[in-house]
């Protein structure tokens, strides 16, 4: 039986996948129309090695790829707005003559593509709003008023464009939830009325200043079903803004490198900015990790050492006046006056969501890039592992092997010895290399003649507390400056690693690469293995395991897990599974895993013309590869977060009505309040109407 879950088409390849101009212009600085940051030659290494076929075998052993008879068939069901992942077991399937429920987790009928402006559920579901942009968490900030709103307002109210979320368990209060919710960037066309992007007031740039950062707000559950309900003016409830003082740490912290008029000591950064991606560290404290930073520092093109300019370039620093002009009212975000100030940009930052009166810390050990991820978990003997993504066009992946154990227990000798486990360890990044000779890599998609898109890599060492392991470089260069040391040492060129995920149950880790237009073109970089396909539209998911599922390993297995895109286009490939029987992805970004080991994924940018959405697949089992939709956003809307419980699944809407043309005067959306309100960005809450558990 065959899902018809149609492909919505679209008429327009001017930006990559399907975002608008107006995204690309304020959530990025139209990154992917400047040019590529990373003009190095890394070659592709096409190796047939003679252990293939056993490490292939290994690889494969914990999940089987069947193909599956049949499948369950589709329902579109627009559900009207409310509120105005030790070894994998098989999935289970239960069957009724020719007919699948899928994946335990995942038993819904999948949402078909489509262009609605509202949040569409699958069919059985409810959903409430949690949070909107604006309205009050600390007390004595006042009631959302955009007419006439002000910077100290918006430094008491939910921030914009929520992105990352992490959810942690409220201690002694069993319905209640701690939310860490990062707010990316700042549409100001989209939140002033008459904005004139020419002369922005400066009550507007610090409005935009307080609106991004983090909000921490604690949140009630309903006990008979999934809603959640934010508590506003809780005792733990927290803004950090572009203004929060910041303290720096590890082995970079009071470098020349950072020093500023401001900070001759090169240790206390004001704000943090473009927070993306993220994770919950096993001590409880939440990193978020600093990504499109450059974008907001103008006048680059004043710079006139060499030095100093070509190290700007290779962040994407360069021009002159910035999109929101903030130079003009703080001289810092001016890098003629401030050229050290970048470089306190980019970094992964940790917060203790359970202490509102702790200091922020940004984490040099860590490296500084785009950072989209920053997801932990533990070697056996308790030393924490992190995974980052840099998320821009051929840059790279990366990892950090802390040198220190974790200590258990909730003693302040353990928070205090717990929060320097990430200072001190080892930096890698990442090298892929592919089982296939090149000249079966074409860049069309095409498989190559053993099936599958596959291969071995090794981390490469970068720097370890003062010592650097990149020739001509010092330590604390290759932590301000981590993309020249990957750069130095060959690391792979990967098609925008985004957010990545360590499977909980099997321990591999899954890495979101979500497109690259710029894939073999001339000049650039080819196809390879794990980017297998020119002008990269779609993106791809790629299964990482390291060594005998030894996180601290310095080398690893990989394969393609999905390759997205229509499924009746030939270069996609979902896991093995029956092509007919998958939902149709394109650009995944964020990915989280459930309590079934199944893998959801959300998508930026759906270049098949439908709205983002957020998928399930299972990973393991007859299902693997079986792609399902769950949910889509709003008109012009992107899908963040997200994070999926046992009876609910919490999604980040954000940038609805973000369309070319749009306005406060011209809305393209009426999410989620309806005609004649200001759009705006929100946290939405999907649950069972029958108070089950999802997807079973």
């Amino acid at each position: 039986m065959r899902i018809q879950l149609p492909i919505i088409r679209t008429n327009s390849d001017s930006h990559p996948g399907g975002r608008s101009a107006l995204t690309c212009r304020f959530r990025c600085g139209d990154a992917c129309f400047h040019e590529v940051p990373n003009t190095t030659t890394n070659p592709y290494v096409g190796d047939v090695i003679a252990d293939a076929v056993s490490r292939r075998t290994t690889l494969r052993a914990a999940a089987v790829v069947t193909a599956a008879a049949a499948v369950g068939g589709a329902a579109t069901v627009a559900a009207p707005q409310a509120d105005a992942a030790v070894a994998a077991g098989a999935a289970t399937t239960e069957r009724t003559g020719t007919f699948s429920r899928g994946a335990r987790g995942l038993r819904f009928n999948p949402v078909a593509p489509n262009k609605n402006d509202v949040v569409t559920v699958a069919d059985g579901y409810g959903q409430n709003i949690v949070i909107r942009w604006g309205e009050p968490i600390l007390n004595g900030a006042p009631a959302f008023d955009p007419d006439n709103q002000t910077a100290k307002a918006q430094a008491g109210q939910f921030g914009y464009n929520c992105d990352y979320m992490a959810v942690l368990d409220m201690p002694h209060e069993r319905h209640q939830q701690v939310l860490v919710i990062n707010h990316e960037y700042t549409d100001e066309v989209l939140m002033f009325a008459g904005y004139d992007a020419a002369n922005p007031t400066r009550e507007q740039a610090e409005i935009a200043w307080a609106a991004h950062g983090l909000s921490v707000l604690v949140a009630a559950e309903d006990r008979r079903s999934g809603k959640l309900t934010a508590i506003t003016r809780h005792r733990l409830n927290r803004r950090v803004t572009a203004t929060t003082p910041f303290e720096v740490t590890g082995p970079a912290a009071g470098s020349e490198l950072l020093r500023t008029s401001a900070d001759p000591a090169g240790k206390r950064v004001l704000g943090t900015l473009n927070n993306c991606g993220g994770g919950i560290t096993p001590w409880g404290t939440v990193l978020s990790g600093e990504e499109n930073f450059n974008q907001y520092f103008g006048n680059a093109e004043k710079v006139t050492d060499p030095t100093t300019a070509a190290r700007l370039k290779r962040y994407g620093i360069s021009g002159g006046a910035s999109e929101r002009k903030w130079e003009r009212f703080d001289k810092r975000f001016d890098v003629a006056q401030e050229p050290n100030e970048t470089n306190r940009f980019g970094w992964v930052v940790e917060i203790d969501p359970f202490d509102p009166e702790s200091t922020p810390r940004k984490l040099t050990a860590l490296g500084r890039f785009k950072h989209e991820a920053a997801e932990p978990r533990l070697t056996d003997d308790g030393r924490p592992v992190l995974y980052m993504g840099d998320d821009e066009r051929f840059d790279y992946f990366y990892k950090f092997v802390s040198s220190k154990r974790m200590m258990k227990g909730t003693s302040r000798a353990a928070r205090e010895h717990n929060r320097t486990l990430l200072d001190e360890g080892t930096l890698y990044v990442a090298k892929f290399i592919g089982d296939s000779p090149a000249a079966e890599i074409d860049g069309s998609g095409k498989l190559p003649e053993d099936g599958e898109f596959d291969g071995r890599g090794e981390w490469i060492p970068l720097a370890s507390g003062n010592k650097s392991y990149v020739e001509g470089m010092t330590a604390e260069e290759v932590y301000v400056f981590t993309r020249l040391a990957a750069d130095k040492v060959g690391a792979t060129k990967m098609d925008r690693p985004e957010d990545v995920e360590p499977s909980p149950r099997t321990g591999r880790v899954y890495i979101a690469l979500t497109n690259n237009k710029d894939r073999g073109a001339a000049g650039k970089a080819p196809a390879d293995e794990a980017n297998p396909r020119n002008a990269n539209k779609h993106g791809q998911i790629l299964e990482l395991a390291e060594g005998w599922n030894d996180p601290a390993a310095d080398h690893f297995s990989w394969r393609l897990f999905l390759v997205c895109g229509d499924p009746e286009d030939p270069s996609t490939y979902f896991g093995g599974f029956p092509k007919d029987q998958v939902s149709p992805i394109s650009c995944p970004d964020n990915i989280t895993f459930d309590a079934y080991g199944n893998l959801w994924i959300s998508t930026d940018g759906n270049a098949l013309g439908s709205n983002d959405g957020l998928f399930g697949v299972a990973t393991a089992g007859s299902r693997r590869g079986e792609v399902k939709q769950f949910l889509t956003v709003p008109l012009g809307a992107e899908t963040c977060g997200p994070i999926v419980q046992d009876r609910r699944v919490l999604v980040a809407v954000q940038h609805p009505g973000e369309l070319d043309g749009a306005s406060v005067e011209k809305p393209a959306s009426a999410w989620p309040d309806g005609p004649g309100k200001l759009v705006r960005p929100s946290v939405v809450a999907v649950w069972r109407k029958d108070g089950c558990d999802i997807g079973v």
